[in-house]
């Protein structure tokens, strides 16, 4: 939990955060994570991928674009959390322009919006996308970057803006690159988020939608891989634990630095094993069909979490996949139920 003290003059009070990206899936977590800390919140959100429902009791919440952030952001605040970002791989293939203008061109405004107002310290929402097709397993910071996708570019492209941004402007910065983000959050005073993409694209909420009979299977792209049972090893992170990273992020934050480091538990899950721990989890059947591999899917990404461990003192404790599972189980049949 944040120790981190208010930096605004004399004036008292617990630290401020503006939160770009706070009505979707992992912003909205850390948003909460913040307020159960004590401090106070600000949301900006567009909304064109969040939702105003995931925005936590007690934050408050401003609809627009981070472009435009010079319109809100001033000396009042002690740091920015930026998850605001556009973020589907596949997409970002067919569109590349968009993936620019928002990640990267969005990124540089708020920078400036940042240097104007005098706020010198940012939590960045990276991701394991910068690094492309791994040399060695597990993945550490000091790995190359080989981005795949303009995703992974323009994210790669926003930590060499923030480096720079630290070394010639004293920014106090920290990229965390997420692995598989998964699970749910809530408390009796927030809604339970969880994932919920349009189109979704990622595995434990598809193959959950095949437990509640929302599609008649799961495709598993490839079963011949060099690994145990013959499918992809991914590394899954509770998105609770990635909540608590962030606030441990601004403790480590120093004026002039620029500190890189991979979230993950260290241990990959075959797609097999997470289908497996789904029917334990929810009792359903859930059949899957074999399909062709699929272009640019290595066969492990799995991070090493030892730069998070020193310098944030940070530690995973939601590791276990079938508490994953279920905590993703139980958001997805509330959804389902109207909830």
């Amino acid at each position: 939990m944040s120790k981190t003290a208010s930096t605004r003059g004399a004036t008292p009070g617990p630290p401020k955060y503006l939160v770009t990206g706070g009505a979707g899936y992992v912003g909205s977590v850390v948003a909460q994570h913040l307020l159960e800390a004590g401090h106070e919140v600000t949301v900006l959100d567009n909304l064109s991928t969040g939702f105003r429902e995931g925005v936590p009791a007690g934050a408050d919440f401003v609809e627009g674009d981070i472009r435009d952030a010079a319109r809100w952001l001033n000396s009042s605040y002690d740091a920015v959390l930026h998850f605001a970002a556009c973020s589907q791989v596949g997409e970002s293939v067919i569109k590349p322009e968009k993936y620019w203008a928002n990640n990267v061109g969005g990124t540089m405004e708020l920078l400036a919006a940042m240097r104007s107002a005098g706020v010198r310290k940012l939590v960045f929402s990276s991701t394991a996308a910068t690094y492309g097709e791994p040399v060695s397993t597990p993945i550490t910071e000091t790995d190359p970057t080989a981005p795949t996708s303009p995703y992974g570019a323009s994210k790669l492209a926003v930590d060499h803006m923030i480096t720079g941004e630290a070394v010639a402007h004293g920014l106090a910065a920290v990229s965390l690159r997420y692995f598989n983000v998964a699970g749910a959050y809530g408390t009796p005073s927030h809604v339970m988020v969880g994932e919920r993409h349009d189109p979704e694209s990622h595995l434990i909420p598809l193959v959950l939608q095949v437990a509640l009979g929302k599609r008649q299977s799961i495709s598993v792209f490839g079963d011949d891989y060099p690994t145990p049972d013959g499918t992809c090893v991914r590394d899954y992170i509770h998105v609770a634990d990635l909540a608590d990273a962030h606030l441990l992020a601004l403790d480590a934050a120093k004026p002039g630095e620029h500190l890189i480091c991979n979230l993950g538990n260290g241990n990959g899950f075959s797609v097999r094993e997470v289908i497996e721990t789904v029917r334990k989890v929810t009792g359903h059947p859930v059949p899957e069909v074999v399909a062709a591999r699929r272009g640019g899917d290595p066969a492990v990404l799995v991070a090493s979490a030892a730069t998070a461990q020193e310098r944030l003192g940070w530690q995973p404790s939601r590791s276990d996949l079938a508490g994953i599972v279920s905590d993703a189980w139980d958001f997805a049949r509330g959804r389902n139920n109207g909830a």
